[in-house]
């Protein structure tokens, strides 16, 4: 159905005919078509302060021009009600773990202030491209969005010594695998990308990572104009950048606490890590 103008009848109006002066003007436009994303969560942690749930790969966690329905605030809204627990912080679309919500607005207001204060600790787990030789490191490289005007590539990121903002990523080598390594990552800082960036920049990009992988942005361009086909996830190496933010200590809002949720490697980047076929499960 295309875009129409009807009036209070109901009947159609021609393109070229004039409005009267207080005429009422109804314009329909058929609901746009949302992409499929998965619309569940685990709960990790909950009380009447805090929750804490489990966020899968695949899922956004708020509407945008593309995603409304689909959405882990949409899914809150549905589980809880009106108003639903408020996300204190975000991870990206893509990215799995854990995510912490305010259940009233005081408690919402705490956690983000802890966010913004850096009062919380975070631990990630990521699967990387190649084997580094050290057990471990620290990335201290400042970053800053790239300028450009194209709207596809504006979220890019890059390393820029002179005028970015400081960033600082730990990492260590759990596990070396068949040219690949299991980092146990922890950032001081929560730039936009940080951690992709980061160990891009050393020469381990993260499995998966359409923007900062192994064969750079094309990728990404590549999923914007076809989606995630066989050859796209060839290419990648994964259906989805292999990051999981495993691990997240933050003060409880209710009396300061240190409050600590675990969320395990999920099904996808197990299977991947063993070597087995792991296909999107938005396919």
């Amino acid at each position: 159905m295309e875009r129409c103008a009807r009036r209070a009848d109901g009947s159609s109006r021609r393109p070229g005919e004039r409005v009267r002066v207080g005429e009422t003007v109804y314009v329909v436009r058929p609901r746009p078509e949302e992409p499929r994303a998965p619309r569940y969560f685990d709960v990790l942690y909950e009380d009447d302060d805090v929750l804490a749930v489990d966020k899968p790969p695949g899922l956004p966690m708020h509407p945008t021009a593309t995603w409304f329905r689909n959405t882990l605030t949409a899914v809150l809204r549905e589980r809880y009600g009106d108003p639903a627990p408020a996300i204190a912080h975000r991870l990206d679309r893509e990215t799995s773990g854990i995510v912490v919500c305010g259940r009233h607005k005081e408690a919402e207001r705490a956690l983000k202030i802890a966010f913004e204060r850096r009062r919380t600790k975070k631990v990630y787990l990521a699967i990387v491209e190649g084997e580094p030789e050290a057990s471990g490191g620290v990335v201290r490289l400042p970053m800053r969005r790239v300028e450009t005007r194209d709207r596809v590539l504006h979220v890019l990121m890059e390393i820029d010594e002179k005028a970015g903002a400081p960033a600082e990523t730990r990492w260590e080598v759990l596990e070396r695998r068949a040219g690949r390594a299991l980092l146990r990552i922890r950032i001081g800082t929560g730039r936009q990308h940080q951690i992709r960036v980061h160990l891009s920049a050393i020469g381990h990009p993260i499995v998966g990572d359409k923007l900062y992988g192994r064969e750079g942005p094309s990728v990404f361009l590549q999923y914007v104009a076809e989606g995630t086909t066989p050859e796209l996830v060839e290419r990648a190496g994964h259906w989805r950048h292999a990051l999981h933010a495993h691990e997240l200590t933050v003060p409880h809002p209710g009396d300061g606490r240190p409050l600590r949720v675990v969320s395990p490697l999920p099904g996808d980047l197990r299977a991947l890590w063993a070597g087995e076929a792991t296909p999107s499960p938005l396919d």
